[in-house]
């Protein structure tokens, strides 16, 4: 089976921070392969910006480079690459000051009537300043977007101040807040698997599922970014954005259409009717961790406090919280939220457990009969598996089974799967905003998360310690366990 590749407008991108990592490890490398696919027109450019001085010539060589570490060789045939390395072009700008923006000023007006995306890979603290001298160099086009990558804040309130200085120079439609999980492959499923078929939608409500679990585990660490990481933690860098996000689409009504704000607006509901978590409810809700030294993939590795060089700190590198939804559908169905670094494996998934059947006519002989789970995996390998009783084959009486019906992405169509960023990317040049967090999102996820952090920063309890290579701390087992049920685990993946 071969992917429909569908043209886009004739562009110009301009990526401030394009000599960072992610620029490096995702941006380049997904428009590599969008021009690969055939998608980039001739004549699109793709412009580098940063504050380190270098000529066109040698961004291109750090751009092949990039290449070269997170492409495969079979993909990079030289005329191919020959053909992207000349679509990019460089100039030196200092978000911060005035030096540079004439050179911008002068690569952009030959183009001044194609799509042009400003894509800000860089700290949020820059966003303002970047959009406030996009707005004075007279850069901003009708056919202009501006692409914000995460955090964006640390808190609803200084949330509010990056949005209205990005609002002072764009109009909401021209934003684009990425979040890289709504441009997986498995989360677009979500969606269709829920509104194409008729099999799961009269069974997503309260009355047929038991609980939801969604869980985004690492095996790495902090990795070198143990400053910027003791600023955030866990709760800020994952659930207020990714796992929020997750749990709008598992969770929200069906749309009136695919538009943005038809899936946006009820989105939007989902977060309005998360119940809030305040006061004492956090301690018995909520359970934060911080790994310490162990061994991940058969390698020991340091704790949190080594790497960040400090004998103590508040911040989370583990979140388990047991959240509910005040609304009809989901009333008394409980989602447990779990995240972390340096746990056992490297795996995102949401599993669905539905309701057991109200009475089993099997003998006891046959075994137990277990719930019904929809399990999406997000990563490593992109797929959804249906856990269905059967009866074991062969002679000797009924024996039952707990077994998956397996859909894997990649067998299944035998094609390569798109990065996130790919996908991302070539929506915002189309002008697509479904999968983009829009501001009032931003808000109300930040709403239900501010009296959270706000309490744990209040607590003179530290978070409690883990081993690396575990699943988290104990009292993470203890939250699903005190209702009767256990986390998704790996035996039967």
């Amino acid at each position: 089976m071969t992917t429909r590749i569908i043209p886009v407008d004739l562009f110009d991108l301009v990526v401030f921070g394009a000599t960072g990592d992610l620029a490096k490890r995702k941006l380049l490398p997904a428009l590599f392969h969008r021009d690969l696919q055939g998608q980039l027109p001739e004549g699109a450019r793709i412009i580098g910006a940063s504050r380190r001085a270098m000529s066109r010539e040698a961004f291109r060589a750090l751009a092949l480079a990039a290449l070269e570490s997170y492409v495969g060789e079979a993909e990079r045939s030289d005329e191919l690459t020959r053909r992207f390395i000349g679509r990019l072009d460089y100039v030196a700008v200092d978000a911060g000051q005035e030096g540079g923006w004439a050179d911008l000023e002068k690569i952009l007006k030959q183009g001044a009537d194609r799509v042009r995306v400003f894509y800000l890979a860089v700290g949020p603290d820059l966003f303002g300043p970047i959009c406030e001298r996009l707005g004075t160099h007279k850069l901003v086009t009708p056919q202009t977007r501006v692409v914000i990558e995460k955090p964006l804040g640390k808190s609803g309130a200084s949330a509010k101040e990056v949005n209205d200085a990005i609002g002072r120079v764009f109009a909401e439609p021209a934003v684009y807040r990425i979040d890289h999980y709504l441009g997986k492959e498995t989360v677009q499923n979500l969606m269709a698997l829920r509104f194409a078929n008729a099999l799961f939608e009269p069974l997503w409500n309260s009355a047929h599922v038991d609980h939801v679990q969604i869980t985004v585990a690492e095996t790495l660490g902090v990795e070198g970014r143990a400053g910027y990481y003791d600023t955030a933690g866990a709760l800020r860098d994952m659930v207020q954005n990714h796992m929020l996000q997750l749990l709008c689409l598992v969770a929200m009504e069906p749309p009136a259409s695919i538009g943005a704000d038809a899936v946006r607006d009820e989105k939007l509901k989902v977060l309005r009717s998360l119940k809030p978590i305040v006061g004492e409810q956090i301690a018995a809700a909520t359970v934060r961790g911080q790994y310490r030294a162990g061994a991940t993939n058969g390698a020991a590795v340091t704790g949190y406090l080594e790497e960040l060089g400090e004998s103590t700190s508040k911040t989370e590198t583990f979140v388990a919280i047991r959240a509910k939804i005040a609304n009809w559908r989901w009333n008394g169905v409980p989602f447990y939220l779990r995240t972390g670094k340096r746990l056992e494996r490297r795996v995102s998934e949401i599993i669905v457990t539905f309701k057991p059947v109200p009475y089993s006519v099997f003998e006891a002989s046959a075994g137990p009969v277990a719930s019904n789970q929809l399990v999406i995996r997000l990563q490593p390998d992109e797929g959804v598996k249906l856990w269905l009783m059967i009866k074991d084959p062969g002679p000797g009486g009924m024996r039952l089974s707990h077994v998956p019906l397996d859909m894997s992405f990649a067998d299944a169509f035998g094609v390569r799967n798109p990065d996130a960023y790919e996908r991302l990317i070539m929506d915002v040049i189309r002008g697509s905003q479904t999968l983009f967090m829009r501001r009032d999102e931003v808000e109300a996820a930040w709403k239900w998360i501010d009296p959270i952090l706000d309490f744990w920063k209040a607590s003179p309890d530290l978070p409690k310690p883990y081993t690396s290579g575990t699943w988290g701390p104990s009292a993470a087992v203890a939250l699903i366990e005190r209702d009767g049920r256990t986390w998704h685990g790996d035996d039967d993946q």
